[in-house]
């Protein structure tokens, strides 16, 4: 797998489209940054193509939509990142589960 040209991210348009302001990347909470961050890392590092990250979080779009779903952005760009991981046997879905309770229960700060 190739690394993913920088303008392929940049240039995401339609529901995919990255929020910005006044041109710049917006990040509401420090973890939709790092969510990015590792997102853009791993397609770099070959783990996916930023073509299958794309079309999941497009997916993740459109069934979040289709229900209904509040969900912001970035727990969308989330699920599709945590879904495509999943599908590629990067990611454990215990321990993503248990690090989720972690956090949930705040057994585990949301620190760097």
């Amino acid at each position: 797998m190739e690394a993913v040209p920088s303008r392929e991210i940049a240039d995401m348009a339609g529901p995919a489209a990255l929020p910005r302001k006044n041109g710049e990347l917006v990040f509401d909470e420090a973890w939709q940054g790092r969510i990015f961050g590792m997102t853009v890392a791993m397609s770099h590092d070959a783990s996916f193509g930023w073509s299958e990250f794309q079309a999941r979080l497009i997916d993740e779009i459109a069934r979040a939509e289709r229900v209904g779903e509040s969900s912001s952005y970035y727990e969308r760009w989330l699920r599709a990142f945590e879904r495509l991981l999943a599908d590629k046997g990067l990611l454990d879905a215990a321990a993503l589960a248990e690090r989720t309770h972690d956090f949930e229960t705040g057994r585990r700060d949301d620190v760097f």
